[in-house]
């Protein structure tokens, strides 16, 4: 108690703490209408000499108070500290621009450079990113290092208002050799949503400095996400990265993974409330898993992560010496996955750095199929996608009357001309129907016919592939066998050779088609046979298959699941495979 007590004293002491150059009114709660009643602040302004940073916040400031106030900082060119948070409480929307207007002008004026600029908790709309237009686009903010504009409620249009300001202090400070550089962005409960986020996201990528981005709670859905995470693989020297309460989704998900790769310098990631879900979980763990070395604290909680997902989340902090804190609390582990949980933090040595379980979600019903009915409604690229697919289905459609007619072409040739024979097979038509006699009859070259036929780019396309070729196989059909064994080598050989093939999206698409991992996609999984896990017994073993992926393996084929019942002998062989080729720690 009494360390709690001495911590709170010094966390009052700092927050009060007035350093050199600084004049401060924080927290008086007073109210300043009109000129006259800032006239002992104004002089005292006026009379300060050097004055680099003012504390208004906490109080409340009509027009002419702001104008006086204006007036009295255009004499102070060594200005740099803006902190004025939470000073319009009460006031009319209609007042804030004006009045923002005026100090920004004064700064100007003044010709101050400034380095950090907090309009934090003051709900000035989209008008109120209008009232800072001037000064975020002038030299006043060629310097600026910290944004926060937390709780301002700037909305889409306030969002892009401010994205074009910054693109444009950057421009103009570029061009003048001092490009900006800002380091902290705070903008949370700003309902940016989407269009502003991407907004944001081309400036942030533009500038490339960023230390620090918060913009949690701004009904940011995975394009916006997508776009961020985007524009952070360009800003090398993010440390701290936090959208908490937004949704990511697996799309959203998988892209932010993928921009942690490119982030080496991350220390705090909160992604708690975002929905990132397993297949989103497993992608963020092969990311902490390839780096973060400096990796402190990971919030993944109220994810809907279900407990396999979370058993590889805790196996990808391993050696991770600087990290202080793991929460996944909020999930879908149940009781004996928060058990597994605990055990697998305890043999790393990490068990206290694990946070509170407490209000884990129980493990998920296995044949919840409504789970996912309402995952991209509110996403209308989703539906065009939907819509897309459609299409593609018809003109599938039609490619099968077409295939139908030319075969009764065919028929009818073959009748009246003894010459003409049945087409030959290929690795389209094997794709749609497998069998063990079509792929035979590919050749020889039949792995060169798969790679040209198979998107590898593609990571869902390249499981579904996988899967339809290794179907066929046949243990005791040793040319059967190999056929499959060489398609299969041809494509993924060929995919993870591609810097830019997403593996970790290759293992979770392969998990979802064999029903190991529910997908936010509705994929219908396939009949397990033991071809599949035969083919991937295979695959492990091969130079080209990544190691980081063979925890992820390893983790789904030790569930007691219904689909691989009938396939017990292939699992177990499989099982063994992966311990041995598992990387040792």
């Amino acid at each position: 108690m009494a360390t709690d007590a001495v911590a709170q004293l010094a966390d009052s002491l700092a927050k009060t703490l007035v350093t050199e150059g600084e004049l401060s009114y924080k927290g008086q709660g007073r109210k300043f209408d009109n000129a006259q009643s800032v006239e002992e602040m104004v002089k005292e302004i006026q009379e300060f000499k050097g004055l680099k940073a003012l504390r208004l916040e906490g109080n409340t400031y009509g027009v002419e108070a702001a104008q006086a106030i204006a007036k009295a900082l255009e004499t102070k060119s060594e200005f740099k500290y803006c902190y004025w948070s939470d000073m319009f409480t009460g006031r009319l929307r209609s007042e804030i621009p004006p009045a923002l207007n005026s100090l920004g002008a004064a700064l100007m004026t003044a010709g101050a450079r400034l380095t950090v600029l907090d309009l934090s908790d003051n709900a000035f709309g989209p008008d109120g990113v209008k009232g800072i237009e001037k000064l975020l686009k002038s030299t006043a903010c060629h310097t600026l290092q910290e944004l926060r504009l937390n709780n301002c409620g700037m909305g889409i249009g306030g969002g892009k208002i401010l994205a074009a300001a910054l693109t444009e202090c950057y421009k103009q400070s570029s061009a003048q050799g001092t490009p900006l550089g800002l380091k902290v962005f705070i903008a949370g409960r700003n309902r940016l949503e989407n269009d502003g986020a991407t907004a944001l996201a081309q400036a942030f990528q533009l500038m490339g400095s960023l230390e620090e981005v918060h913009v949690p709670q701004n009904g940011i859905n995975h394009p916006g996400v997508t776009a961020l995470a985007t524009a952070m693989q360009h800003n090398p020297q993010l440390r701290v990265l936090n959208l908490n309460d937004n949704t990511f989704t697996k799309k959203g998900a998988i892209a932010m993974a993928q921009a942690l790769k490119h982030l080496r310098s991350i220390q705090v990631i909160n992604f708690g409330d975002c929905l990132v879900r397993s297949e989103g979980a497993i992608a963020i763990a092969e990311a902490v898993t390839e780096g973060l070395p400096i990796l402190k604290e990971l919030n993944l909680s109220f994810g809907e992560i279900t407990g396999e997902a979370a058993l590889l989340v805790a196996q990808s902090v391993e050696g991770k010496a600087t990290l202080e804190k793991l929460d996944l609390n909020g999930n879908c582990l149940g009781e004996e996955g928060c058990d597994d949980l605990r055990e697998v933090m305890d043999g790393l040595n990490m068990g206290d750095l694990l946070g509170s379980l407490s209000d884990d979600e129980g493990e998920p019903e296995e044949d919840d199929d409504d789970e996912e009915e309402d995952e991209d409604e509110e996403d209308e690229d989703e539906e065009e996608g939907d819509e897309d697919d459609e299409e593609e289905d018809d003109e599938d459609e039609e490619d099968d009357e077409d295939d139908v007619e030319e075969e009764e072409d065919s028929s009818v040739n073959q009748v009246s001309s003894p010459l003409s024979v049945p087409r030959s097979p290929d690795a389209a038509s094997f794709l749609c129907f497998p069998s063990p006699d079509k792929l035979l009859k590919l050749g020889t070259k039949r792995a060169l016919l798969f790679e040209q036929q198979v998107d590898v780019a593609d990571a869902g396309k390249t499981a579904e592939a996988f899967l339809k070729i290794s179907s066929v196989y046949n243990e005791e059909d040793e040319q059967v066998k190999s056929a499959v064994l060489d398609s299969i080598d041809a494509i993924l050989r060929k995919a993870f050779a591609s810097p830019s093939f997403q593996g970790y999206n290759f293992v979770s698409s392969l998990l979802v088609m064999l029903g190991l991992l529910k997908s936010e996609d509705k994929v219908k999984p396939v009949h397990v046979v033991p071809g599949h896990l035969q083919a991937l017994e295979y695959v492990v073993r091969q130079d080209y298959f990544p190691q980081d992926h063979i925890a992820v393996l390893e983790a789904f084929m030790s569930r007691h699941v219904q689909a691989l019942e009938s396939c017990s002998s292939a699992r177990n062989i499989l099982k063994s495979t992966l311990e041995q080729v598992r990387p040792e720690n």
